[in-house]
């Protein structure tokens, strides 16, 4: 998990996603706010194979702590709610 020490930078991140959780929880926003990020961390030229794969490495370590986090949880809490697969 990117856990981050300084305080101040956390919660200015905080501040940014609980000020716009309305328009994140629209379908597609979220991608097309991963997909602008993407683009505006490289626009500067610097765009190479490297820089790429640090930034889809982010994205997969966050794809995984969800799941580790939330949603594991949740599919063994329905997995005893309605049953194994057989």
């Amino acid at each position: 998990m990117p856990y981050i020490m300084d305080k101040k930078i956390r919660k200015r991140i905080d501040q940014i996603l609980i000020n716009n959780l309305d328009i994140l929880q629209a379908n597609g926003n979220i991608n097309y706010m991963i997909a602008k990020l993407f683009k505006l961390l490289t626009q500067d030229g610097l765009m190479s194979y490297n820089r790429s794969k640090e930034f889809i490495g982010e994205l997969e370590c966050a794809k995984l702590e969800i799941y580790r986090r939330w949603i594991a949880d949740y599919e063994d809490q329905k997995k005893k709610t309605n049953g194994d697969v057989d």
